[in-house]
């Protein structure tokens, strides 16, 4: 296990990009749920859009934040509440990373399915469902799970130096990472 706090992360938010007029206004889609887990504190703390400043505060001291493109969506989706600049924390993106090894982009279920053989309990959809009918703590069940298999990803990553993936007809096959 590397050195430091790891703080493994993930969040749900208010509204879809079709709701907020596309992609390339991720700031607009609004915290619903945020989680963590610090290797430092042994466990998981959840945030609301109440508490985005500690969840901002958290990911700033991690001496490592690991996700699950969360360079691209988490943390843009906390730029709509700061001006901190969340990509200069030191940061592994597993999917920006298998992008990298392979030429195309992952769904976390298509790693978390082939290496340990579980998958995601809802998606992000459902999640926001969840919000509009106030269901903050099925939000915060769910986004608890995918934390929960991003460091049993990337925990599996490190120890076995590579990770399985299905690809997009069935077959299960494997990358070296260097995590």
């Amino acid at each position: 296990m590397p050195e430091g706090n790891i703080v493994y992360f993930d969040l749900e938010t208010q509204r879809s990009a079709q709701e907020v007029g596309g992609w390339d206004r991720i700031r607009d889609m609004g915290l619903s749920v945020g989680v963590t887990y610090s290797t430092a504190r042994g466990g998981y703390q959840i945030y609301g859009e109440s508490q985005v400043d500690d969840l901002i505060e958290e990911l700033l001291k991690a001496d490592l934040v690991v996700g699950f493109n969360h360079l691209r969506f988490d943390y843009e989706v906390l730029h709509g509440y700061s001006i901190i600049d969340l990509t200069q924390a030191p940061t592994l993106d597993l999917m920006v990373d298998l992008q990298r090894l392979l030429s195309h982009r992952l769904s976390l279920d298509a790693v978390a399915s082939a290496s340990l053989g579980t998958e995601k309990t809802a998606e992000g959809l459902q999640a926001i469902q969840w919000f509009k009918e106030g269901e903050m703590l099925k939000i915060a069940e769910y986004c608890c799970f995918d934390v929960k298999i991003t460091k049993m990803v990337h925990e599996y990553g490190m120890k076995n130096k590579q990770v399985f993936y299905n690809n997009r007809f069935g077959t299960r096959l494997s990358v070296e990472v260097d995590w």
